[in-house]
């Protein structure tokens, strides 16, 4: 069976995320979604509210397990005993990020980074983005997955 970590902050889970997650699911057994605790980004929600809405979006599909960590990613996919660790890319920017990341991770434990492209349509969505948005009261509807209940 390959398990597989999804990190991130999910400052909110965005439709971006779930393709991510969709997508993943085609050729991953389990995907385990890694609610990173990071003190210096400042959040919207709670992580436990960011938990509940993630787990509430994903009940009714057992191959997805959520999980907060407070420690760096690859310690949290040794500990939820993780093949890969998937990534989504939207721009040259967070691939040149990502790129680095997955060579330091694979050399420290030798764990493989998936990297998915997202899709063209999705790439201008950003949680940064609807973060703001929700700060000022927009309609972020369009941006969140169906059925993510944002309060």
């Amino acid at each position: 069976m390959k398990r597989a970590i999804f990190p991130g902050t999910f400052d909110p889970f965005t439709i971006g995320h779930s393709s991510v997650i969709n997508r993943a699911l085609t050729f991953i057994d389990e995907i385990v979604i890694g609610i990173g605790i990071n003190e210096n980004k400042n959040t919207y929600f709670p992580i436990e509210k960011r938990e509940e809405m993630i787990r509430q979006l994903y009940k009714n599909e057992p191959r997805i397990i959520v999980q907060s960590y407070d420690s760096l990613t690859i310690d949290f996919a040794k500990q939820m005993n993780a093949d890969l660790i998937i990534r989504g890319i939207r721009t040259i920017k967070d691939f040149e990020y990502e790129e680095t990341i997955a060579d330091i991770n694979r050399k420290l434990t030798g764990i493989e980074t998936i990297l998915l492209f997202t899709e063209p349509e999705l790439t201008c969505i950003s949680s940064t983005i609807v973060r703001e948005l929700l700060q000022y009261g927009k309609d972020i509807s369009m941006f969140i997955p169906d059925g993510m209940k944002i309060e």
